[in-house]
Order: structure tokens, then sequence, then C-alpha cells
């Protein structure tokens, strides 16, 4: 995997206070020092938790009531097994919502939770991008093709009822600067911008998600939308885990989500990345998502020396806290995802020895 160069970290923007926010996005943060503006997010009615998976193969690993599941398979293809060496390991499973850990080159280490098809929020946006990406490949560290902001986009910069980032009507962009908006802080009107620019209209791009999606064997996804918005775009952990797998195999899609920060051009505004475990513990990516009603969840993405070889692993926690407010439900994802990764780095390298 090409090593993805350090950014430097800023200081985050504090969320404005007074009021309880939140939308399908992914944090709190000024949007704008333009004219007294600012972006702010609100709380968007889901109405069901919201699914995040992560995984480095097609595993699937279906299943319900916090139990791990079993069914025949191999070496990291769908319907694989959970990898005999996750019975000597003891990993700090949530308690409440789902889970799902894989490795590269192993298999599952399990699943807990529920398996069903919930709203997936701005876990979406993988699929935005990955779909980007196979119309217009990038290489790594390219720029990729030039995109010019309408008047849409412009507009929808800063908004009460979801997450944007800033862009200006008639600007030329980078496809690689874009996605780091979209992937980065999040923006919802970036991800629409991106698909009018691939399709000629977010409907046509929609088709497009979901023939990708079918093409992957995903069968229990549904998308509606590209943003994450939508409560009507569903999917599974076990299909979002194939995506995942997918989507990681492209190195600038590895590159974008594994970026710390990004700014937006001509608008002096810089966001962090809202993945909080990003550069700690081998953490490389991959998106996060919060609302009162699904509560947090986490796509996370490490790498980690097992056996004397560099695996990718890939977990996903979702639920977390559901209907608290929306910072109470990322930190809980957060917090789980920093438990899962710390047993892993500390666990699996023995585990693997005993295989």
């Amino acid at each position: 995997m090409p090593a993805v160069p350090a950014v430097p970290a800023v200081p985050a923007v504090p969320p404005p206070t007074g009021r309880e926010v939140l939308p399908t996005g992914d944090g709190v943060r000024l949007r704008a020092r333009l004219r007294c503006l600012r972006h702010r997010s609100v709380l968007v009615p889901l109405t069901a938790a919201v699914v995040l998976v992560a995984g480095t193969g097609g595993w699937y690993a279906a299943g319900g009531g916090g139990r791990s599941t079993t069914a025949p398979g191999g070496d990291g293809s769908p319907g694989e097994g959970v990898a005999p060496l996750a019975r000597s390991l003891h990993l700090p499973w949530p308690r409440e919502g789902q889970a799902s850990v894989a490795v590269e080159g192993i298999g599952s280490l399990g699943t807990r939770g529920e398996q069903k098809p919930v709203p997936i929020a701005s876990v979406t946006k993988v699929m935005t991008a990955y779909v980007i990406l196979q119309d217009h490949p990038m290489r790594a560290d390219a720029p990729g093709a030039t995109v010019v902001a309408d008047q849409r986009a412009a507009d929808e910069s800063y908004s009460s009822v979801e997450t944007t980032a800033p862009v200006l009507a008639g600007r030329e962009y980078t496809q690689r600067r874009l996605l780091e908006l979209m992937m980065v802080p999040s923006g919802n009107n970036v991800a629409r911008l991106l698909a009018r620019w691939d399709a000629g209209d977010e409907k046509a791009f929609v088709a497009k998600m979901n023939r990708t999606a079918a093409g992957l064997g995903m069968r229990a996804t549904t998308y509606t939308g590209v943003s994450g918005m939508e409560a009507s775009t569903r999917s599974t952990s076990a299909d979002q885990l194939t995506l995942a797998r997918a989507a990681m195999k492209d190195p600038a899609f590895r590159q974008i989500v594994a970026v710390a920060s990004v700014t937006a051009p001509g608008a002096g505004v810089t966001f962090r990345n809202t993945n909080k475990l990003l550069g700690h513990d081998g953490v490389i990516g991959l998106k996060t998502g919060s609302s009162t009603p699904a509560g947090g969840k986490l796509v996370w993405a490490t790498r980690q020396k097992i056996a004397g070889a560099d695996r990718l692993v890939l977990g996903v926690v979702l639920h977390q806290r559901a209907g608290t407010t929306p910072a109470e439900g990322s930190a809980a994802a957060h917090e789980v995802s920093r438990a899962l990764i710390a047993a892993l780095r500390a666990e699996l390298p023995a585990a693997a020895n005993r295989a």
C-alpha cells in the first residue's frame, strides 16, 4: 500500500453553542468565516439505526442476538466463516448496536448485533466516492479531473439542516479536493455536486450506485440518495463490508480517507477529519457518522503487523447511544472502536502465531 503523506493537524474549530446539533453528518464546526456565514448541523430525523461496516474482504458473518456466526467459506470471500483464531481472542465487543471486524488474509473475526437493512447515513458517501473513482480513475497523488462548481452546490454550502462544505459557483476544483471535502468533513452538497458532474443528475447517479452494489453482490442494499440524508438508503453490515473491501483496493481512495485535514479553496476554512482515531494505532481511515435516532457509528481501517505480514484490519461499530445527542453517540462509537483496535493490537499477533 502506498504510504500516505502526513498532513499537519490544524486546530478544530469549536462548535456553536446554545443548541443541540447534528444531522446525518459527522461533527459540528463553523463552516466559513465569510460575511458571518457559518455552517450548522441540526437534527435530521431517521427512523432506524445506521449501519457502518468495515472489512478488507467480502467476509460475511451474518447473524443477530449478540452472537458471532459462522458459515462455510475460505480465504476472505463472501460466505467465509469466522476465522479459527478468533476463538482465542477476547475482544471488547460493544454491549449495544452492531460491530464487525475482519482482517486481510485471515478473515472475519466475528459480528455482534442483529444484522438487517437499516439506514446508513453518511456511510453512503463510501459508495458515492467508489462510483466516482470507478468512472474517473485517479492515480495515487494525482489531482484527477477538473470540476466546476455549479450554483446549486454554492447555494447549499451553508445549511441549517445538514453538513456541507463551502464551494464557490464557477470555480474550478480538482476531483481529489472535492472527494476530500465530501469524505473529511462529510459535505453533502459536494456529494451531490459530484453526482451531477458524473451522471448529469442525481437520480442517474443513484441508479449507478445501485447497479454497482448489485455487481458487488450487495443484495440487501438500496441507495436512494448520494449523501446519506435519506433514511430510505439502507444496507447491512455484510454488504458494507463488501464495499469497504472493494473501495480500499483503490490507492486514491485510501489516500483520501487518510487525510487529516482539508482546506476549502477560496473560502479560507480548514476542516479536520471527523475520524478522531485517525493517525493513532495504525488507523488510516475510514468514515464516521452520527445522528440522534441512529446513534454514533464509525467505520475504521488500520494496519497491523501480524505473523510477519503487514495486514489491513477493518472494523465497524454502529448504533451507539441511539436516542442521545449526536455528540454522545459519536463519542461512544469512537470509544468502542478504540477499545477494539487496542485489543486487536495486543492479542492478534500472538493468536496468529498460535494458529
